[in-house]
């Protein structure tokens, strides 16, 4: 086969063994590991959508995270379940342009979010007498718009950029999904221009949703730390809790991968990094977000009798 964009026609994903054993346990972790991130992402969108009391901005970016996440961990789960059980690794290039459009889509969309939700927690303890009139629903659904055009619209860059690079040294992508680092490794030709793309890409997508969020946080201690009972200062720290912890798993992991120097990338070690924000991360956020939430324990319970 000649090894070009215009021959290739498919890719071999390794995944992350050889070793039959070892992949039937990874076929039982991934598939529990997606039945709950289904099943919890599901249950807290029904229950945003059907209770009152959950009628809110902060609950309105949650939804929609759920919602990412959802989709997110549907884009790698399935070919990760079928890659672990069949002999066949392969994706086909139709295929691989597609998980990587909508993995980086989604990924730049959720960084935006993350940063509409600081935003959020900012007015809502920073200025809470102006917070009901100054979160209207029209702004909201403006910052997910937003969050989701701005996603995809970088991602289309990315994918369009990526994938017209001839792929001469090989089809075989040491990894469990069509991920940018090992592309670009198979790619060959001038790529000066495809690194200032992905610094670019890296500033506008996660280096300016970072800085915002640590503005927004800024304010928040300083709010904080003006309220003069203890049970005051807890209670306001409380309602971003859950989000400070979201945002330092999800941008944690990104940037360990996609700042470091090029000589520093080990791809062994990038694959559970990037197991974890694709495939735990989505699981972990409806149980961030709802076990020490007393609204929506009220609610599934409500659902549930």
């Amino acid at each position: 086969m000649e090894r070009t964009n215009h021959t290739v026609t498919e890719f071999i994903l390794l995944g992350f063994t050889t070793n039959p054993v070892m992949q039937l346990v990874l076929f039982v972790v991934f598939l529990v590991v997606y039945s709950l991130t289904v099943l919890g992402n599901t249950i807290l969108i029904v229950l945003i959508c059907n209770d009152s009391r959950l009628y809110t901005p902060m609950y309105f970016f949650i939804g929609n995270l759920s919602f990412l996440d959802l989709w997110l961990s549907s884009v790698y789960t399935p070919k990760i379940l079928v890659t672990c059980i069949s002999e066949d690794k392969s994706i086909s290039l139709a295929g691989c342009v597609a998980q990587f459009f909508f993995s980086a889509g989604l990924d730049y969309s959720e960084c935006y979010l993350l940063a509409a939700m600081a935003y959020d927690r900012y007015m809502a303890i920073s200025k809470p007498l102006l917070y009901a009139q100054a979160m209207s629903f029209k702004l909201c659904a403006c910052l997910v718009t937003a969050s989701y055009l701005g996603g995809f619209i970088n991602s289309s860059i990315i994918t369009r950029k990526t994938f017209s690079f001839d792929f001469c040294h090989d089809n075989v992508i040491d990894d469990f999904f069509c991920d940018l680092l090992p592309l670009v490794e198979l790619a060959c030709g001038r790529k000066e221009g495809y690194q200032a793309l992905m610094y670019f890409l890296l500033t506008s997508n996660v280096i300016t949703p970072i800085a915002l969020i640590l503005a927004s946080y800024l304010v928040i201690i300083a709010t904080i730390l003006r309220i003069r009972s203890t049970q005051g200062r807890l209670k306001a720290f409380s309602t971003c809790s859950s989000h400070l912890v979201s945002v330092t798993l999800y941008y944690g992991s990104i940037l360990y991968i996609y700042s470091r120097p090029r000589s520093s990338y080990s791809l062994d070690k990038d694959k559970i990094v990037s197991t974890f924000y694709t495939v735990m991360f989505p699981m972990l956020n409806p149980m961030i977000y709802s076990l020490r939430n007393k609204d929506v324990k009220e609610a599934l319970n409500k659902l549930f009798k």
